[in-house]
């Protein structure tokens, strides 16, 4: 079943500002292409995107901008898993 969620126009509008940025980390550019690309609700992030965005919630380290970004893309995951 996949998910019908799409990323918001303020959140896709963050993720390109974020690829823009020479200073966002790898993370932060893996989180906003994949914000991206589910712009279309026939795209859902992947089991490893999935992870990644885990990790970043669950840390510390980064900022609330990467934050934001993850727990879009987690939102958007396949319900199944």
């Amino acid at each position: 079943m996949a998910n019908p969620k799409t990323t918001s126009p303020t959140v896709a509008s963050q993720a390109a500002r974020t690829l823009l940025d020479p200073s966002s980390s790898a993370t932060a550019k893996s989180l906003a292409g994949s914000a991206l690309s589910q712009r279309s609700p026939s795209h859902q992030t992947g089991s490893t995107i999935e992870d990644m965005a885990s990790r970043v919630l669950d840390s510390s380290k980064y900022s609330n901008s990467t934050k934001s970004l993850a727990g879009s893309v987690l939102s958007q995951s396949n319900p199944k898993r």
